[in-house]
Formats: structure tokens, sequence, C-alpha cells
């Protein structure tokens, strides 16, 4: 039985017309409401067996809900033509257009499936934004955090007013409203943090990754970012383990997957795991050191010493972040602490930037990061041209920096103070800012 990608929503609006719940219909068919909610956003395939639980629940026939592709077209072309998602009724000027659409897709098929790609995008927003407004209108832990962020800012606010206002307040009570200070800053950083987790959870549960490198980094996070199959001398094919990812649901993000095997077949081949760990137990995780003693390219190793198997005694984690020369980040490997944005560009102090403007040159810098706690972190970035079939054409430039945990800093070594982004960057006084921060007082 073929099932068009539209499988999920005919099983939203069939639920929405019975005035089920999510969580009534995923008890139902025993599965999760989170993966109830992926299906229905078109996210996930419907097996047989779960379609005909999904029939028998909804009270319909399982071809009801799994039609041709054709049907899907003509469906699709339906809701655009009407402006609406199928619930309001078309007037007799319409109806006749309706009738025509058939005609459309026969005489511009490609115009067809356009048209039918944007109203399912169309959709999906306005799905996305339903979901979000009754999240936020009747999520209790949502309006718990942000009574508990009101509550930490009131009382901050409170006391720090008193100190303030009062010059001649005894010691013994400043020292209180001190302590009040400190602790309510704890409390409202925690908070703060909790809720920020809270909401990234929603998307990654609910909405799912919606660009296509955000799947791929999906993906490989659920595998620790080590594909231990690929260390072996008969890896799979790439096409049969992209089909064992269900996080790779759009056609780009499975584009992106087959270049980043390859890319890590070849790596693979280049450092096999034995003798790099050997080297790496020898030399330590000196990148420059490791790619003279093993004859390999910088960006192998530092490729290889992001990807390493999680639980090595004595190594420690490595992040690593890839751009290309217009600074767009095309790969992010997070580490703890070092903060990745998702949407908007990095921090230009970063020294991945840096090794833009010194090409074939490593750099090595201690970064300071800007957080309520210090940390500190070791890092080396390199950019090189990549490699190309052929003599013509420009230069394409990648840059990407290896991230590692600093020890304790050495004497008269420099730190440089950086950020996440210019958006959420605390430090008002950055030589590099290029937009005000969210975090700034107002």
């Amino acid at each position: 039985m073929a099932r068009s990608a539209l499988t999920g929503t005919r099983i939203r609006e069939r639920r929405l017309a019975l005035k089920l719940r999510q969580a009534e219909l995923a008890r139902r068919v025993c599965i999760s409401a989170a993966y109830l909610n992926l299906i229905e956003h078109n996210r996930r395939r419907v097996g047989e067996v779960l379609l005909e639980s999904f029939a028998a629940a909804l009270e319909v026939a399982p071809e009801a809900l799994s039609e041709g592709a054709e049907t899907a077209l003509f469906e699709a072309l339906r809701e655009a033509a009407t402006g609406s998602s199928g619930a309001e009724v078309p007037g007799p000027d319409d109806l006749a257009e309706l009738e025509r659409i058939e005609e459309f897709v026969g005489r511009f098929p490609a115009w067809a499936r356009v048209l039918a790609a944007r109203q399912a995008r169309v959709t999906a927003l306005e799905r996305v934004v339903e979901t979000y407004s009754e999240r936020m209108a009747q999520d209790p832990f949502l309006l718990d955090g942000l009574h508990e962020v009101l509550s930490a800012v009131t009382s901050l606010r409170s006391s720090a007013a008193i100190l303030v206002e009062t010059p001649d307040i005894e010691p013994e009570w400043q020292a209180r409203f001190l302590a009040t200070i400190a602790e309510e800053s704890l409390r409202l950083s925690g908070a703060a943090e909790g809720l920020v987790a809270y909401l990234d959870g929603i998307e990654t549960e609910e909405a799912g990754p919606a660009a296509p490198q955000e799947q791929l980094e999906a993906w490989l996070a659920g595998q620790n970012w080590h594909l231990a199959e690929f260390e072996r001398p008969d890896p799979p094919a790439a096409e049969a383990v992209i089909a064992r990812a269900p996080e790779l649901a759009a056609s780009a993000a499975r584009e992106l997957a087959r270049a980043y095997l390859a890319q890590l077949l070849a790596d693979t081949r280049a450092l096999p795991l034995k003798p790099f760990l050997a080297a790496l137990a020898e030399l330590g995780a000196e990148p420059g050191r490791l790619a003279e003693r093993l004859n390999q390219p910088l960006p192998v190793v530092f490729r290889r010493l992001a990807t390493l198997p999680e639980g090595l005694a004595g190594v420690p984690p490595f992040g690593l972040v890839v751009c290309d020369a217009s600074g767009t980040l095309i790969l992010r490997r997070p580490v703890p602490g070092f903060a990745l944005p998702r949407s908007s560009a990095g921090c230009p102090l970063w020294p991945l930037y840096e090794a833009l403007t010194r090409p074939m040159q490593p750099i090595r810098a201690t970064l300071d990061m800007a957080g309520r706690l210090p940390q500190r972190f070791l890092t080396y970035a390199f950019a090189a041209p990549r490699m190309r079939s052929s003599f013509e054409g420009p230069v394409l430039m990648e840059a990407m920096m290896l991230i590692t945990p600093a020890k304790a800093q050495t004497p008269g070594e420099s730190l440089r103070a950086v950020g996440t982004s210019c958006r959420v960057c605390p430090r008002a006084a950055c030589p590099g800012r290029r937009e005000p921060s969210l975090m700034a007082l107002r």
C-alpha cells in the first residue's frame, strides 16, 4: 500500500474531527505523544501495522489515511486553492476552479509540485505557530519557570534599591541584603537555565530539527559523533546507514550525510583508529605534533580528534566548528561549556574567523568564554582551500576550529575574551560587537 507524505496530516485532521487529544490517540495506538507529534507533522513514516492501528483508533479505513502520490498532490493543490487546510467550504466560483485541478496538473506538472510544496510549507509553519501558542498558554512548567524568573528579578531589584536609597544602612543589614542579592542571583540564573533547557527540549522532541544541517547534527549527536562501523576494514554502504537514520527526514539532510560519510571514510583510511590512539597516548592531544608524526594534514587530525569514541582514558573532550569563506557555520560539534549559535553568526573574535585571513597558518589561542561561571578553552584553528578536481573557478576556503577545555593557565599566556555570538554576549565593551546584546541592561 503506497503512503503519501501527507499521511500524518490526514491522521491529525481525523483526530481533530473526532475531538481527540494527542495523548489520547497516542495511548490508543501504544506510542508516545512526542512520536505522534512527529508523525502528524509528516516527520516520521507510518508502517503498515501502525497505520492499521491508527485506522482502528480513528474509525476509518486504512486507505483513507494512506493514498497515492497523485491524490496527495491534488489534495495539496485543493488546500492552496481554498486558502485553508480544508476546514472552510469553498464558494461556487472556487468549486469551478477546483474541478480543473487535474487539468492544471496535466498541463503544468512542475508548477503543480512547486505550489503543493509551498502549501505544505505554509501548513507546517502554521502548525508550528499553533503548537507553540498552545504551549505558551497552557504549559504549567513554562508558567512556573517564568514565575520563578520574575520572582527572583523582583527580589533582586528590591534588595538593590534598598542598598542604593539607604546610604547610612547598618553594616549588619547591609551584609544581609548583599547575601540576599547573591542568593537571588543564583536562583535567577538557575531558573533561566532550566527554562532555556526546557524550551530547547520542546523544540527537539516535538518539532524536530528543521534545517538539513540540524538534522545531520542531531543524527551524529545520537551516535555520540562516532560511527564505530566505519572503523572496520569493511564498513557498510553509506546508503544503508542513511536508510537506518530517521533523523535524516529531508532529502537535503541525506545528501549532507552522504558527503559527511564519504569524508569520514577517507579520514578513517588515512588515520586508522589504533595507530592514531597510540600516537595520541605518546604525544598528547596536540594536533600539530600528531599531524607531523602521522604525516597527515591538520584538517584530518582535527576531524579525527573530534570524532573519537567517548570514555577514552586521558583524552579530553573535543568540539569542532567548521565554516566556509562566508563565515557560515557548516558543521557544529559542541563541547560542554562552549555554546555554539544555531542561527546567528559566531563571535567575530573566534580564531576560526582569524584563520580565514591567514590561510595555511595554524593558530593556537586560549579563550575566556563569557558566562556566569568563568570557563577557558584551548583552541586550534586552521584554514585551507577546499580540494577541487579542476583548475577552473574561484578558490573556496574552509576554516575549522578544534575546541577542548583548557588546563591551568601558563604564566605569561594571554587570554582572548570571547562569547557565543553578539546577540547573547554580555561583554558590552567588546571591539567586535555587531549588534546590541539581548542580555544588556535596559
